[in-house]
């Protein structure tokens, strides 16, 4: 009968000591991206497991009926939504709902990951900044869904992005604005480059031009700095990566005396509270987020139990709502 593989099979197939193949699975924010991703290929090569990675835990260990749920930014209202699903749903099922709030920062991602990762059952990681390598060596260890990403070999869900892109895209084309700015968020976001792609493709069809001005950081405070630059290109329309953004664009666009629609039509992305009570309200694509944290959470109980992660990812579906932030192209573009 043939022996299974050990850490030390693994070791050599990947080059690396064993030490290195412990530490990934132990603690994977220490080892680097290509080195985890060596040791996972490895790993996959030989049919190595361990009863941790088998039974996403060993047998005997108690249940700690609690979830892990990783956000990007706690003060995003983007996540505040997720976050109610999630607490909604954990609730329901009995267990304790604990959160982690990451700063956008993938290195203290991975810190506080190792610290999590032997108090919780399973893990939901919402916008996740870390690599797939990384990802895939935690979900080897937890049962584990990511919200707003994909990795085919993990349970992942996502919001339908490029529909909800172009439908922004006509919308602002309709209007007569022959020209759309496109203002970007961070460069490590799953979410953003799907954004950035859709509305190149969604343009190019429509005949339309597009710009994009970024990276910028996800919040109010980087849209309203960007305005100044908005009002020099001459934009005559603005997409912008999420909600905060397009807030603070506008807010920074009416300090220089411009005016939103009237000069400058304005769409978001997500559909957070505040876009629905500035004024003007924000015109944007709703992202079903409520249900998304829902849903991640009860998948990452059914992986709990053994269930395969989908394949494709599971896609919800957005919606464009209109309001009074966009109106007709009254000049024309720069």
């Amino acid at each position: 009968m043939a022996t299974r593989p050990t850490i030390y099979d693994v070791a050599r197939e990947a080059g690396v000591a064993a030490s290195t193949v412990s530490r990934a699975y132990a603690r994977p924010g220490r080892v680097s991206a290509r080195t985890a991703r060596a040791i996972l290929e490895a790993a996959e090569r030989l049919g190595y497991r361990t009863e941790r990675l088998d039974g996403r835990g060993s047998p005997h260990a108690p249940a700690t009926r609690a979830i892990g749920l990783v956000v990007a930014d706690v003060t995003n209202p983007f996540y505040g939504e997720i976050i109610k699903g999630a607490s909604d749903a954990a609730r329901a099922e009995g267990y304790l709902l604990i959160l982690s709030h990451t700063s956008e920062s993938p290195e203290l991602e991975r810190e506080l990951i190792e610290a999590e990762l032997s108090a919780v059952d399973t893990l939901v990681f919402a916008s996740s900044r870390m690599s797939d390598s990384t990802l895939r060596l935690i979900a080897k260890q937890k049962a584990t869904v990511l919200l707003n990403r994909t990795i085919p070999e993990v349970s992942c869900l996502i919001s339908d992005n490029p529909p909800g892109v172009r439908r922004a895209a006509e919308h602002l084309g309709m209007l007569g604005h022959e020209s759309i700015l496109y203002v970007a968020g961070p460069e490590q976001s799953w979410s953003e480059g799907v954004r950035w792609r859709a509305l190149r493709e969604s343009a190019m069809e429509l005949e339309l031009d597009v710009r994009r001005l970024g990276p910028n950081a996800p919040t109010v405070v980087a849209g309203f700095r960007q305005a100044p630059r908005v009002a020099d290109l001459g934009a005559t329309a603005v997409l912008a990566y999420n909600d905060q953004l397009a807030i603070g664009v506008m807010k920074g666009l009416r300090t220089l005396g411009l005016r939103v629609p009237e000069d400058v039509s304005v769409v978001g992305f997500d559909n957070v509270q505040f876009g629905e009570i500035i004024e003007p309200g924000l015109t944007t694509v709703a992202a079903p987020l409520r249900h998304m944290g829902e849903t991640g959470l009860r998948n990452s109980i059914a992986v709990l139990h053994g269930a395969r992660p989908s394949a494709p990812p599971l896609v919800l579906p957005v919606t464009f709502v209109e309001r009074q932030s966009t109106g007709p192209c009254r000049k024309p573009a720069a």
